[in-house]
């Protein structure tokens, strides 16, 4: 497929970037390249390929829900800079 400079140009004013008349000279071979090599994917026989959603395979690494004992309230609070009545006590912000 023949990519012209005024196809180039169109799609440089639909994505609204300026382009200098080199530019426009190098963009029309590297998408002409890029063209000729999907045609040749086009012909490529996929019959007996697998689908795939991801190259490599994707495996879950999160660690396993286990419950466990947590802190005490006393141990909780037992570095807080400020207690009141077994909470945190905490500025007041309104």
């Amino acid at each position: 497929m023949k990519i012209t400079e005024e196809d180039i140009k169109y799609v440089s004013r639909l994505a609204k970037i300026k382009l200098k008349e080199e530019e426009i000279e190098n963009y029309q071979k590297d998408l002409e390249e890029i063209l000729v090599y999907v045609e040749k994917l086009k012909g490529l026989s996929t019959e007996n390929v697998r689908e795939t959603t991801h190259i490599l395979s994707v495996v879950n690494r999160f660690r396993e829900d286990r419950v466990r004992k947590g802190l005490e309230q006393r141990e909780a609070l037992a570095n807080a800079p400020a207690k009141k009545d077994g909470y945190f006590k905490v500025p007041k912000i309104i």
